[in-house]
């Protein structure tokens, strides 16, 4: 654990290292369940807390990068620990944050659907879009298929409650085929990839960097693209517990700062970002390349258009029968580090 430096500070990293604070406490036991974050003792009897006691558990995967991105943006410099873990995908991700293993987690605009219909406590804390460009359904080049109508009767290999998901509701809605009309094949990334190209799916889809992965490395054809369909949103999700914790959410407020920060500067520095991105997956760099250049990122506010494009998507996955009951998504929202967030909502405003 180091200190947060001043090193060449814009005015973006000096918000980002004054949102430190002076905070006192004991480190996190990772995994601790119930209404407990682990940094409980770091709150002093006045209320102060101390950063270097506390540790933040942040979910990480391979296709958001998260401890890349701060490292290549220089600010994983904090005052707080971060210990990162790696999963698959979205959906496992937010069991983990509801089973208390997590405290903050980056997913797709999907999982946190499905995660409040199961009954978890969270709130998404903030919000960003890359566009659809990057979420596809893909084939192989040779395949018959042609349109998404195609699609129907066909095996389809996609991660069940993923954004990805959503992309196949959404082009199977547009196309008019009955979502009951397809052969789901529930498959994680790598799993999905094997069967792709073994001739096992007839399609398969998926969002970057393994989209430009399958054209590039697997012979792969975009079928279709989400750009002007589906809303490319991503969240910061943050579980009620850690929230509620005064030391964890004092760190909270500080990597949300940091990370935006350096998803901007992801989006800026492309060729960059793509060496880095390559360097952290082992993918190869003309696929992070690829895929980092159809990810302009916007930063948004939480407000009334991100909640109700997030309440579109979850009436049409209750419309199709994939949710247990209704949701309404309002009540997982939360605005209050928009405040904290504005220089970058202002600086990737279209």
């Amino acid at each position: 654990m180091t200190s947060t430096t001043s090193r060449s500070l814009t005015p973006s990293r000096r918000l980002a290292a004054s949102l430190g604070g002076a905070l006192l406490a004991a480190g996190l036991l990772a995994g601790c369940g119930g209404d407990a974050t682990g940094n409980e003792a770091a709150v002093n009897d006045d209320g102060s807390v101390d950063l270097e006691q506390v540790t933040l558990i942040v979910g990480d995967q391979k296709s958001s990068a998260q401890q890349a991105l701060l490292d290549a943006a220089g600010l994983e410099d904090t005052e707080y620990d971060i210990e990162y873990k790696e999963f698959t995908s979205g959906p496992p991700m937010l069991q983990a944050l509801d089973s208390g293993a997590l405290h903050v987690a980056y997913v797709g605009n999907t999982p946190p659907i499905f995660a409040a219909a199961s009954g978890s406590e969270f709130k998404i804390v903030q919000a960003s879009t890359y566009g659809g460009l990057g979420d596809a359904i893909v084939v192989p080049q040779d395949s018959p298929l042609q349109s998404v109508a195609d699609l129907e009767g066909k095996s389809i290999a996609v991660a069940k409650g993923s954004s990805a998901n959503y992309n196949l509701v959404a082009q199977l809605e547009a196309a008019g085929v009955d979502y009951a009309d397809v052969q789901i094949e529930d498959l994680q990334p790598a799993d999905a990839l094997a069967a792709f190209s073994s001739g096992r799916i007839d399609a398969w889809v998926i969002w970057e960097p393994f989209t430009s992965q399958a054209e590039l490395e697997a012979d792969a054809r975009v079928l279709a693209d989400g750009q002007d369909l589906v809303n490319g949103m991503n969240f910061q999700v943050a579980s009620d517990v850690a929230l509620d914790d005064e030391a964890t959410k004092a760190a909270l407020e500080d990597y949300l700062a940091r990370i935006t920060e350096a998803q901007v500067w992801a989006s800026e520095n492309r060729e960059e970002w793509a060496d880095i991105w390559a360097a952290q997956t082992g993918l190869s760099p003309d696929v992070t390349l690829a895929a980092a250049k159809k990810r302009p990122i916007q930063i948004l506010p939480v407000d009334e258009g991100v909640i109700g494009s997030e309440q579109e998507i979850a009436d049409a996955f209750a419309d199709n029968g994939l949710l247990p009951e209704p949701v309404e998504v309002a009540d997982y929202f939360s605005d209050e580090f928009d405040a904290a967030l504005a220089p970058f909502i202002e600086q990737t405003a279209p």
